[in-house]
């Protein structure tokens, strides 16, 4: 048996190792674990932003808290002069319903925006509530699908690891410059050795001279130009 036979026959066990480990991957179930994992992830980011929103308000409506009793003292401060320092002329009678209006104006503004944020605080609150909800029904569903799947992986990385340690065992006899070679062409090409299908490659279904035909029949290593592959009969 030469060097491309006995590769080919590694190439059997290596590849079916690798389709069982992809069906893993691909598996319904892990699949199900990847689609919950996202949305937990998701779920947490919005309530984080949630969160951070409510906090940014609250410091907000303590700076409103503030300047409401700042300017509450301004009036009365301003009614006070008024009554101790009665005006002597239109002028600062102006002065005195200018500076009131603009009092009156900035509390109102205040007032306004308390009472706006405290409806967005109301709303942002019941939204805590039901993505937190949302949250432990996911964890709910993920951890015991999650336990499941961890059992039967890990069965079935014992089936990979002895069916990793046939194909090993396999290598046994082929050269190292082929097994070079076999390892190259997989990153790209996979599986990577094709048989000879009707004088084309069967990988990708090249046809070949016949100058290349009679190089692949006589057991050369022959590599297709269009898909990188090892061509055996």
């Amino acid at each position: 048996m030469n060097q491309l036979e006995l590769l080919w026959q590694y190439q059997q066990a290596d590849i079916e190792a690798d389709n069982l480990e992809a069906s893993i991957r691909r598996s319904p179930k892990r699949q199900k674990l990847v689609k919950l994992r996202d949305s937990f992830q998701e779920l947490q980011k919005s309530l984080k932003q949630v969160e951070d929103e409510v906090l940014a308000m609250l410091d907000r409506m303590d700076a409103l808290k503030d300047a409401i009793s700042l300017t509450e003292d301004q009036i009365k401060a301003l009614q006070a002069r008024v009554q101790n320092e009665p005006a002597s002329d239109s002028a600062q009678v102006r002065g005195y319903i200018e500076e009131a209006q603009r009092l009156s104006a900035s509390l109102q503004d205040f007032e306004q925006e308390t009472r706006r944020l405290r409806k967005i605080a109301a709303d942002r609150d019941r939204v805590q509530r039901d993505l937190k909800v949302r949250l432990v029904a996911a964890k709910e569903e993920f951890i015991p699908l999650r336990d499941e799947f961890d059992s039967e992986y890990k069965e079935a990385q014992t089936q990979i690891a002895q069916m990793r340690e046939k194909a090993k065992a396999k290598l046994e006899g082929i050269d190292a410059e082929y097994i070079e070679k076999y390892n190259t062409i997989k990153q790209h090409s996979t599986p990577p050795i094709a048989k000879l299908r009707d004088g084309q490659c069967g990988g990708c279904n090249m046809s070949f001279p016949s100058s290349v035909l009679s190089s692949i029949k006589s057991g050369k290593l022959v590599e297709c130009e269009t898909c990188g592959r090892m061509v055996i009969v």
